[in-house]
């Protein structure tokens, strides 16, 4: 059986509804950025900071840090979404977990992003502790012998450094980002698989389909490598070579 082909299935109307399929491609791409830039910025935040901790003299903060990453990178992104959507809510006191179930605002993209952020600051903990740790240890002694305390040290001396060297690995994991967005469809947030799977069906056209939504993901992931090598050009420090402990 021969497969019939038709591109302009993107400006037709939707089987059950007023909207056109192209219309049902454009929430998900809105969808996908929303997810993808405030678990982006979670990310970013928790992940800098354990993984500074995780270079401090205190044992226990490392533990502690070290902990946080072995979960949240060893455990597969979809099943913590899953256990933050279905499980999580449970282990809460009943009233929170009745809101949370029933009442709580855009809980669906709260769970994705608020999930994404926490499965890729482990990994962004993981840069910034190698970052941190391949800078000569003669930066921390000259800020100690500057008047800093050990903080301002991390903060004025370390810490600037680290993420210009750590700037290509956090531009994969930026890319990343966008691509793992899209196993939050498991909790039927409107992003650019759900739409596809939904515009797949409806339709029966799944080539134009799938070859449109690979477009949309190739778009972001390819902006966001673009903003960061801009990043990567503005913060790289001529001549600079890390050197070893």
């Amino acid at each position: 059986m021969n497969y019939h082909w038709n591109w302009g299935i993107f400006f037709e109307q939707v089987k059950n509804g007023d909207e056109t399929y192209l219309d049902w491609l454009i929430t998900g791409f809105g969808w996908t950025i929303a997810v993808s830039l405030t678990a982006w910025i979670i990310a970013l935040t928790l992940g800098s900071v354990i993984g500074t901790l995780r270079t401090t003299p205190r044992g226990w903060v490392v533990a502690l840090g070290n902990a946080w990453v072995e979960f949240f990178r060893n455990i597969p992104l979809l099943v913590q979404m899953l256990l933050w959507f279905f499980v999580v809510p449970e282990l809460l006191p009943k009233d929170l977990s009745m809101w949370v179930k029933q009442d709580m605002p855009a809980k669906e993209f709260i769970t994705a992003s608020v999930c994404l952020g926490l499965f890729t600051s482990a990994r962004i903990a993981e840069q910034v502790r190698a970052g941190i740790q391949s800078l000569p240890r003669g930066q921390l002694y000259a800020g100690m012998a500057m008047g800093f305390t050990l903080p301002q040290t991390y903060r004025y001396v370390l810490l600037p450094m680290a993420f210009r060297i750590i700037v290509p690995p956090l531009t994969s994991e930026f890319m990343s980002v966008f691509k793992n967005s899209s196993v939050a469809f498991a909790i039927s947030v409107l992003e650019l698989t759900f739409q596809s799977r939904q515009m797949q069906e409806d339709s029966e056209q799944g080539i134009e389909t799938y070859v449109a939504v690979t477009i949309l993901y190739f778009v972001c992931a390819f902006i966001a490598n673009r903003v960061m090598g801009q990043i990567e050009q503005r913060t790289r420090v001529p001549g600079y070579v890390t050197g070893k402990h």
